[in-house]
């Protein structure tokens, strides 16, 4: 797998987290995991604590909720699990970020990465029209960042109930 990338989507709780790590530990090599949470709360904070205690001492985790393309541009060697693009969406959004050059700034850093990929995203465009004006921007900026990053992804899988659906590959 070196050096190719892989972008999971799937909905919340469908298992795609579990699924990129699976890969990831099939691999030799050193392995990464980039976090783009941020524990504004004691129900996240126990979230990012259970993630971490399923890996291991075989990871090493970075923090990225905003500098996520930084991280990924460097990726040079083993296998970097990204986990998630849509959270890492929401915290720019919410900064006030310009989203179409941050998604576009995505899409140069997986070109430059020279590790392996595995870039976790969830799909919210299934699901209803969200009420808020915010809620529809965000939708429509995940929507455009999925579609951009699967055109430059190897493989894409689609995860629901934990099985994979392999769209591209």
């Amino acid at each position: 797998m070196a050096g190719t990338s892989i972008l999971i989507l799937g909905g919340a709780r469908s298992g795609k987290s579990r699924f990129a790590q699976t890969i990831a530990e099939a691999e030799s090599g050193p392995l990464t995991y980039v976090a783009t949470a941020e524990a504004r709360d004691t129900e996240m904070a126990q979230r990012i604590a259970r993630h971490r205690a399923d890996r291991g001492p075989r990871w090493t985790t970075v923090e990225a909720p905003h500098d996520l393309p930084q991280h990924i541009a460097q990726h040079d060697v083993g296998t970097m699990v990204v986990d998630c693009l849509t959270l890492w969406l929401s915290n720019r959004l919410l900064a006030d970020a310009d989203m179409e050059s941050e998604i576009d700034a995505l899409v140069t850093a997986i070109g430059k990465a020279r590790g392996s990929l595995i870039l976790v995203s969830n799909e919210v465009g299934s699901g209803i029209v969200p009420e808020s004006a915010l809620g529809r921007i965000f939708r429509d900026h995940a929507g455009r960042a999925n579609q951009v990053v699967a055109a430059a992804a190897d493989r894409v899988a689609l995860v629901v109930a934990g099985l994979p659906l392999w769209l591209k590959s």
